[in-house]
């Protein structure tokens, strides 16, 4: 099963095979995002294992959501030693996200 994963914006884009799931993940990303893969997983009465390929946006976008979600799919990819590929199908070692532009950092108040 390939699963496609886009969070670079609040609304995260899940895609198992032709099945496509949106969620409005906003602050809770980091909190729920493996939570709300399994589940979509399991209502297609698949599992992790079941995953054979994972396709990521790279971006641009939410600076954070891609940092999350690009962690997410670096770890299954490993862990399941399974390939990655962006957006447009290239093969990737690791997926790196793409922002856009430089992050916006600010001074420390202290």
């Amino acid at each position: 099963m390939k699963l496609y994963l886009d969070t670079s914006t609040p609304k995260t884009i899940l895609k198992l095979d032709d099945h496509v799931y949106e969620w409005e993940s906003n602050r809770d990303l980091a909190k729920h995002l493996l939570g709300f893969i399994h589940d979509k997983l399991k209502t297609n009465q698949k599992d992790w294992r079941d995953l054979s390929e994972l396709h990521f946006f790279t971006g641009p976008g939410s600076f954070t959501g891609l940092r999350i979600g690009a962690t997410v799919i670096n770890t299954l990819a490993s862990e399941l030693e399974i390939p990655i590929f962006d957006q447009n199908g290239n093969p990737l070692k690791i997926a790196l996200p793409k922002y856009g532009k430089p992050a916006n950092i600010t001074a420390p108040k202290k």
